[in-house]
């Protein structure tokens, strides 16, 4: 089986642009990789039009599931907006501490807005 590889945010970013779905909804992606960015899975969860909870059970669940080595979550500002949020700070602050402690790596947190698209790792907050 040929597994798509993510080596960079911007193969990733590449990638669930391309996919993303249509709807002013706030949406979760996550890629599941193993330790060699390949990718496992892909799960989506919607939210509503200004916001959407971090699902972090069931996040965590699907890595364990799929025995995921990383992960890139990535959502998107309908607003058209992709600066992340005091909000989405501290989620990702609890996802990355809880995928760690599971030894899983959360790879980036990636946040789509207008053309515009936000890279945790880049802004220093991974």
């Amino acid at each position: 089986m040929d597994m798509k590889v993510i080596a960079t945010a911007e193969d990733a970013a590449q990638l669930l642009a391309a996919t993303w779905p249509d709807g002013a909804a706030e949406t979760i992606a996550v890629l599941h990789l193993d330790s060699e960015g390949r990718m496992l899975g892909r799960s989506e969860h919607p939210g509503d039009a200004d916001a959407v909870d971090l699902p972090l059970r069931a996040i965590i669940a699907e890595a364990l599931r799929l025995d995921a080595s990383g992960m890139i979550v990535a959502h998107n500002h309908p607003s058209g907006d992709p600066t992340p949020s005091s909000e989405d700070v501290e989620a990702t602050r609890i996802l990355a501490e809880t995928a760690r402690r599971l030894d899983i790596r959360l790879v980036d947190h990636l946040i789509f807005g207008g053309d515009g698209c936000s890279s945790f790792r880049a802004l220093g907050l991974l």
